[in-house]
């Protein structure tokens, strides 16, 4: 069965880091590009950073650019996205996504950043 699940996340105070990991089972990630997204309420979800199958290209949106790094562990079948210099506007859930015949989303993880 093909999945994506999604763990790292919880509660931080700004300023601090957290570290997301999105683990894939029924298929090989690192053949795959693969997304991370976040969704606050009321807003749609918005794409965080992203990275390329073969060439390991990333991308970032402006707000966490130089804060956010995203990487594959291929050994484990894993995307992780570092997060640093939180800040309270990275409250959100986070979701990692690729597509492989279909679209295929994590359950979603919960980032909470507050004093």
């Amino acid at each position: 069965q093909v999945q994506l699940a999604e763990s790292g996340g919880g509660l931080v105070q700004p300023g601090g880091s957290l570290s997301l990991s999105c683990a894939a089972s029924g298929f090989t990630l690192e053949y795959y590009a693969v997304g991370w997204f976040r969704q606050v309420p009321g807003k749609a979800r918005e794409v965080v950073s992203c990275i390329s199958s073969r060439d390991g290209i990333t991308y970032y949106a402006d707000s966490v650019k130089g804060r956010f790094t995203i990487s594959r562990d291929n050994a484990k079948n894993t995307i992780t996205l570092q997060m640093n210099s939180l800040k309270t506007e990275d409250t959100a859930v986070y979701y990692c996504y690729t597509h492989r015949v279909q679209d295929y989303w994590g359950q979603g993880t919960q980032v909470t950043v507050s004093a």
